[in-house]
């Protein structure tokens, strides 16, 4: 079940997503600019550079979601004002993600916050939902917290993938090591759930993040759920185009 949930936002098994939920997280003035502030923009960015899926909040869904590549509604969310420990909870429900068109849900999960055990309950009953309308629930996994030191090593990359799979997630968001072979640990650490790269803050060049992705799909990922990467590059559709060859070769 878990490959038919996911066909949606498949291609031979591999994918690439289109990530534009930053906005609720970070704040307009951080990564946008008066091209990409704009949803409608993203849209076409996500059907014109063939991407397998588009992942918005809810309210850019609502408004901006015009069917022409399936849709991610991610359901929960937070600001960057608060400090401390995080934690992001739900602000919208499964069964209204799929009356919008969403083929899949995402959820935020910080591993390693004092607040993670609310966000695993809350994971535990979306799944339970999304699995019940047919749809995947994919966790966006990122360790986060004053406990956690590193939260690209090795270790903690792949014990992110291994909560996924026990939380009983159809695939998940991680960050990339740093190379293959690091990266191939956190893969097989996933026990077939689908493994997607974060796509993180926009690389130094074009090159660096390609290498990275190549790292990925060398690891044996599924692909990558990217945004700033693509959207704020100078030329979107040509990243796209390049981001395309790299994960389908």
């Amino acid at each position: 079940m878990n490959k038919e949930r996911m066909s949606a936002f498949l291609t031979e098994g591999r994918s690439m997503l289109l990530a534009y939920d930053q906005g609720l997280e970070h704040g307009p003035s951080t990564d946008f600019n008066d091209r990409n502030v704009d949803p409608a923009t993203i849209m076409d960015i996500a059907a014109k550079g063939k991407f397998n899926g588009v992942v918005f909040q809810k309210g850019v869904a609502e408004r901006f979601y015009d069917r022409r590549v399936p849709l991610i509604v991610k359901l929960n969310g937070k600001s960057s004002l608060p400090k401390g420990e995080p934690v992001s909870r739900q602000v919208c429900s499964v069964e209204q993600a799929v009356s919008l068109g969403a083929k899949g849900v995402g959820y935020t999960i910080y591993l390693g916050s004092e607040f993670e055990s609310k966000m695993f309950r809350e994971f535990g009953k979306i799944q339970e939902e999304a699995h019940e309308k047919g749809v995947p629930a994919i966790a966006w996994i990122y360790p986060r917290g004053a406990s956690v030191q590193n939260d690209t090593s090795k270790e903690v990359v792949a014990y992110a993938a291994r909560a996924g799979l026990e939380l009983g997630a159809d695939a998940v968001k991680i960050k990339y090591t740093g190379d293959p072979q690091t990266f191939s640990w956190a893969v097989k650490s996933a026990a077939g759930v689908k493994v997607f790269m974060s796509g993180g803050p926009k690389a130094p060049t074009d090159d660096d993040f390609l290498r990275q992705v190549k790292g990925v799909m060398e690891a044996g990922g599924t692909g990558v759920a990217v945004g700033r990467n693509v959207w704020q590059n100078a030329d979107p559709l040509a990243m796209a185009d390049k981001l395309r060859k790299t994960v389908f070769g």
